[in-house]
Parts: structure tokens; sequence; C-alpha cells
């Protein structure tokens, strides 16, 4: 099957099945990344869907097309296993879609503020118009929402993730749960994303798979508290130098290196979140 133009922009769509009981579901499961909130994601959303339907129809009806045209090569009667409606629409009465579920995981450390539906993106208060026009809501993980049972949901690292960019802001809290977490020996994808969304200036060495959080943060704090020190011995160690046009040069200087530091160590990497595990009780918010 050949590439959409438009769908191929989607960051991820895979073949799901979802057993429940006896029955087995297929369906095709659609994930949005999202580093920045998305004011129009109910409209961007429905047309991937959208185009994902109208795949799915196109590729039902070339394969009618094929059987068809098999069927007469082989001097088969052909004619009575379709209706005429059901080959001017390529798509029999029998025939069945896969559902197309996409979920919007946002991986900011701001709340999404942003609409969750295409009603919510109208200006229209008049309930008996709404009605008459199709709504279509999106399914949003957001850091943010996410309570402490939600989270446990999660059998991934994204658990720990969505933990990390949630309580970022929070320092005291971050830090109660990164106190003795085993969690937290994350894979070096996940402490790529907590690093680059959250702008946290740990370490990941390139050789290294696995990555202690916990301990990586408490070396990043510790460096900074004798960067501290240091700052103040070299502070006070300038109180000599009687020219404070020299002074401030060098602050000046020490300043812009900071910021080519800084920039250097948040450059985000093209991160793939290749998997998510879902267990039957997750949220779809």
């Amino acid at each position: 099957m050949t590439e959409d133009p438009v769908q191929k922009y989607r960051d991820i769509l895979k073949t799901a099945v979802i057993m429940q009981e006896a029955e087995t579901y297929y369906l095709l499961l659609g994930i949005e990344n999202q580093t920045d909130i998305h004011y129009a994601m109910p409209v961007r959303n429905m047309i991937y869907d959208a185009l994902q339907y109208g795949r799915q129809v196109t590729d039902t009806a070339a394969r009618h097309r094929k059987n068809r045209k098999s069927a007469k090569q082989q001097e088969k009667d052909h004619g009575d296993d379709y209706t005429k409606a059901e080959y001017l629409s390529g798509f029999y009465k029998d025939d069945v879609l896969k559902p197309v579920i996409t979920l919007v995981i946002h991986f900011g450390t701001d709340p999404w503020d942003a609409p969750l539906s295409l009603h919510e993106m109208m200006n229209i208060q008049y309930e008996n118009l709404l009605r008459f026009v199709q709504d279509y809501r999106i399914h949003l993980i957001d850091p943010a929402r996410l309570t402490e049972e939600d989270l446990e949901k999660f059998s991934s690292s994204l658990r720990e993730v969505m933990e990390y960019i949630k309580y970022s802001k929070d320092k005291k809290k971050l830090l109660e749960i990164l106190k003795d977490n085993p969690r937290m020996m994350l894979d070096r994808k996940a402490a790529v994303v907590i690093k680059t969304i959250t702008n946290t200036p740990i370490e990941i060495p390139e050789e290294t798979e696995v990555i202690d959080v916990c301990k990586a943060v408490e070396d990043m704090l510790k460096e900074s508290r004798e960067q501290g020190i240091e700052k103040k011995r070299w502070q006070h160690s300038l109180r000599g130098v009687k020219s404070q046009k020299y002074y401030d040069s060098i602050e000046e200087c020490r300043g812009c290196l900071r910021k080519v530091s800084s920039i250097f160590l948040c450059l985000p990497p093209k991160i793939l979140i290749s998997n998510v595990t879902f267990l039957k009780k997750v949220m779809f918010r």
C-alpha cells in the first residue's frame, strides 16, 4: 500500500489489536507528539482521521476491482456477487472500516489550554444549532491533568517522563518523587526527552543506555551548589580590582558563555517515541 501524501505527516500510525473477552478488534492508532500547545488540534486530527478512512475505502474499492478483473479473466460468472450500488460506490454492503483513534500526547510543561473539540473552536452558544454541527473531540494525555492514579496506568517509561514533566516546575515535589525511586532508572531515549523538554541540564553519556535520573539530578544540584560557592569566591577576589569597567566586561563575557553553553545543552535532538504501551483502563481525555 502506497503512502498517502498527507497521511505521512502523522507522527506515528500503527495497527493495534484489542482483545475483550472472546472478541478481537483491529484498529489503527495514531499518535501526535506535541511539545507545544496546538490551538487547532481538533481540526488537524479530524483531517488525519478522515484521510485514513478515505484511504481504507479507496483500498477496498481497488481490491474489488482486482477481484472482478481476475474473475473475468478466469471466465467466471461474477455478476451476482455485487449490486449496482456496490459497484458504483466501490464499497460493498458487507465491507467494514477499521476504527481510527488518534491520541495526542502533550510533552509541554505548561497546562494544555487549547480547545478539546471542534465545538469549542466555534463562537456559538445556540444549542439547537450546534446539535446539527458534527463535533470532533481529541483524546489528550497532558501531564498537568494526570493524577497519581492516572500515572500508574502507564506500564512503560512514559509514566516517569509524564511525572517528571508534571512536577518540573515544583522543585519540592520533584525531589520527593526522585528520592530513592527505582523506576527512575530510564532508557536513554526517555532521559533525553526529560532533558530536552524540561531544560534539565543532566549529563547523558553517549555510550550509556540506562540513565539513573535521580543520581543525574543530584549531581547537577551538587555541581550548581559548588559553582555558587566558587562564584562567591570569584566575586570576592574581584573586590580589589579598581576598574569597575573591567569588572563589568568580565561579567558580560561570563554571561555570554553561560548563554552559549545553555543553548548547546538544550539543542533538541530528533525524538521518536516508537511505542506507547496502553493498559486496558488507560484514560482518554
